[in-house]
């Protein structure tokens, strides 16, 4: 009798235990193979951007989207999808990075990057170069070459000397456009006003991004930046702080743009990843908590992939240039909200 009675013990409990993991099955999201999510600023733009300029920067986005999905789509890593679209914002002088970085208050161009594996938690940044072209590529050399995280201005050109990535005079990142950006922001400086205007508060953002899941699964996110126009000497904004504007771990993966201060002072990549662990969450649940409850309006935009191939790309400022993709064929190029 006792043995009987064991026995539909252990069978109500195996059946309870099934009952439990078919509720848990059902109750995960379909997997994505891949997906890809960048971004090249956030900030105030105008919709009245002449069309020109306008077709000028969609295209842009969509080419960047397209070398991203491709490598991801022939099974390629996150890290080298993140690291090579980066790679082309970076050469495009349209956005705050690299080629088109804007100008510090000395007239100089200083560059910050970051990026981060979620699947080993490992990460690499740098701030302030001044000779590097793709300063991305640098910062992934940090991560994988060395047995630091983080390096600063001439310790960060003394390591880009012990690798092989590119190297420019510092007037290649000149561009006119920049320039001007900073005389009219100098002479905005000036103005005895106390209420901010649109150009003052477009000074404080631009950057580029992107974040990725590849078909092992794994996630990863890179930001890098020309930082804010007519920036004081020595400033580093969220992009290389690991957890402010770049976070990646197994569940999601983030890259932040708009007023970098702000971003800091909210931890806010890694504040979209613990939101989404401890509430149990989903990502877009979490990115609308940071994005509208935690900072305020006209603070930053983020973009988000998760682990299971989610994306989401949203932002409180008016306008970031932005673009998705993912291996069900779901796409989106935008710059406004």
């Amino acid at each position: 009798m006792r043995r009987i009675t064991t026995f539909f013990i252990l069978s109500f409990f195996l059946i309870l235990s099934g009952c439990q993991l078919q509720e848990s099955q059902v109750g995960e999201p379909p997997q994505k193979e891949w997906s890809i999510a960048l971004h090249g600023g956030a900030g105030y733009v105008s919709k009245d951007m002449p069309e020109d300029r306008k077709e000028a920067y969609m295209q842009s986005l969509e080419e960047a989207l397209a070398i991203g999905s491709e490598i991801l789509e022939n099974g390629g890593t996150a890290l080298d999808a993140i690291e090579k679209t980066v790679n082309y914002l970076e050469d495009n002088e349209m956005f705050n990075a690299g080629k088109g970085a804007v100008f510090t208050a000395e007239g100089k161009n200083e560059l910050d990057a970051a990026i981060m594996d979620g699947s080993t938690l490992n990460a690499g940044a740098i701030t302030g170069v001044t000779t590097v072209k793709n300063p991305i590529s640098l910062a992934r050399k940090v991560m994988t070459d060395s047995k630091h995280v983080f390096f600063a201005a001439d310790g960060a050109e003394t390591y880009a000397d012990q690798t092989d990535v590119e190297r420019v005079d510092p007037s290649y990142f000149y561009t006119e456009r920049r320039y001007e950006s900073l005389k009219r922001a100098q002479a905005e400086e000036q103005s005895s006003s106390l209420i901010e205007t649109d150009d003052q508060k477009a000074w404080k953002y631009g950057t580029v991004g992107a974040v990725a899941k590849d078909k092992n699964g794994n996630l990863a996110a890179a930001t890098s930046t020309g930082g804010m126009t007519n920036k004081r000497y020595g400033r580093v904004g969220d992009v290389p702080i690991i957890g402010s504007g770049t976070y990646a771990n197994d569940l999601v993966a983030v890259s932040a743009t708009g007023w970098g201060e702000k971003i800091m002072l909210n931890v806010s990549a890694h504040t979209l990843a613990a939101y989404m662990e401890y509430k149990g969450v989903t990502l877009q649940e979490s990115m609308n908590y940071l994005v509208d409850d935690v900072l305020e309006p006209g603070d930053a935009g983020f973009i988000a992939v998760d682990k299971y191939g989610n994306f989401s790309m949203k932002t409180n400022t008016g306008s970031m240039f932005r673009a998705a993709a993912d291996s069900e064929g779901n796409k989106e190029v935008a710059i406004w909200e």
